[in-house]
């Protein structure tokens, strides 16, 4: 990095000095030493990455604000194409990577505590099976009308589900950091997002509401939906979108059960999407097909309690043995009811991406974002995500920047020449 640096000097010097004339050997040193001052500045700019001090000497308005001139990059359960979902470690790599939001699925444990989990049973991201004291709490439950057999986050309290070390869902990813991390709070995922060194928003999920208010019952008679919206008034957020407020602490809470969208959004005017699933599967609360929800009748009505829509990008571009068709006129009907749209989930694995992108992720974000127009987009791989956008973007303008300060460099050396 140091021999690098250097040698980028020195070019610079050479680029300033040329168009100057001759230098004294007094006016040279002093070059060499104001030059990479300011080159250093100048890859800060260039990355997008100013420096910062600690969260705890920084007051939130000197933070690097929440970007709203392209996509929302949203990160899928954190970064989790390359570390295991959910845990404070995919959140913090997303964050590093350039994330706008960090996405959580929320759901609860035995004694009432919400933790940061998307599967209702523990059984394919975590080592339960090793795990022979928790045996005898295997069990069968209903979950969106189909009988699951397995160990259910709603029958441990929170001491035991931190005992267990979460593991990567897919065996073709990185297998390195599995039984290094445990299951974390949805505190804990807040805090991760407060203590980040520029505005992060989040994008929690109220996770199957329906087997979570069975299961699961608060002393003082409150439901899930209650305790969500309470954990996140008590750090703060609230306020509509793009509110005062809202830049702030951005978030956006999501869910595929709309009676609970419509209930919170008497707790919190926070900004909600609507999630939709694959046609085939109907709401989880009201038993609504996929095409009752997405006609414009439907649209119309729930524009009343969210801002948007998330749906599986597989139904906005239909596919057929793995090549996309031509694609539906969901985004644009939606956008005509002033709906956003943040489909999910784009995945960079080989396996995942539709032929027509040739293995190329940077392909499928160019055609979601240039060609469908979305408004956000859930990806398990954010630095990627963050480095198409930083590359494509029309605002940005880094070589301009570049050669502005260049040039300013010059001016002042020759100013300095005069003297």
């Amino acid at each position: 990095m140091i021999h690098a640096f250097r040698v980028s000097s020195s070019s610079l010097v050479d680029r300033i000095s040329s168009p100057l004339g001759h230098f004294s050997s007094y006016r040279y040193r002093w070059i060499l030493v104001f030059v990479p001052i300011l080159f250093l500045l100048l890859i800060g700019g260039c990355l997008g990455r100013p420096f910062y001090p600690l969260p705890s000497k920084m007051a939130v308005n000197d933070r690097q604000q929440l970007q709203t001139s392209r996509p929302y990059n949203i990160a899928h359960r954190g970064s989790n194409g390359e570390i295991p979902e959910e845990t404070s470690a995919a959140y913090m790599r997303a964050i590093e990577e350039g994330a706008d939001f960090i996405e959580t699925d929320i759901l609860s444990s035995k004694d009432g505590v919400l933790i940061c989990f998307h599967d209702e049973t523990l059984d394919n991201t975590t080592d339960i099976a090793s795990h022979k004291e928790f045996a005898d709490r295997k069990r069968t439950y209903e979950v969106l009308g189909v009988n699951t057999t397995g160990f259910f986050t709603v029958d441990f309290t929170l001491k035991e589900l931190k005992s267990l070390r979460v593991k990567q869902r897919y065996p073709f990813r990185d297998q390195q950091y599995n039984g290094k991390f445990s299951i974390i709070t949805f505190e804990d995922y807040i805090s991760i997002a407060l203590d980040a060194t520029r505005v992060v928003g989040i994008y929690p999920e109220i996770k199957n509401p329906v087997l979570i208010n069975e299961h699961v019952k608060w002393a003082d008679g409150k439901r899930f939906e209650d305790k969500f919206v309470e954990t996140l008034i008590k750090y703060g957020y609230k306020g509509s979108y793009m509110s005062k407020d809202w830049l702030k602490q951005p978030a956006f809470i999501q869910s595929f059960a709309p009676t609970s969208l419509i209930y919170v959004s008497n707790l919190t005017d926070l900004p909600k999407i609507f999630l939709i699933d694959n046609v085939t599967v109907p709401t989880q609360d009201t038993n609504q097909s996929y095409w009752e929800i997405t006609s414009d009748k439907y649209l119309q009505f729930i524009k009343e309690y969210v801002v948007g829509i998330g749906p599986w990008k597989d139904t906005v571009v239909p596919v057929t043995n793995n090549y996309l068709m031509t694609p539906t006129d969901l985004v644009a009907r939606a956008h005509a009811h002033d709906l956003q749209v943040h489909p999910y989930t784009y995945r960079n694995d080989n396996m995942s991406l539709h032929l027509n992108f040739y293995q190329d992720p940077y392909d499928e974000y160019d055609y979601w974002i240039n060609k469908i127009g979305v408004d956000g987009l859930f990806t398990d791989f954010t630095g990627s995500l963050h480095n198409f956008q930083e590359w494509t973007s029309p605002l940005s303008k880094n070589e301009s920047n570049a050669s502005e300060l260049l040039h300013k460099i010059a001016v002042m050396v020759s100013a300095y020449g005069k003297l």
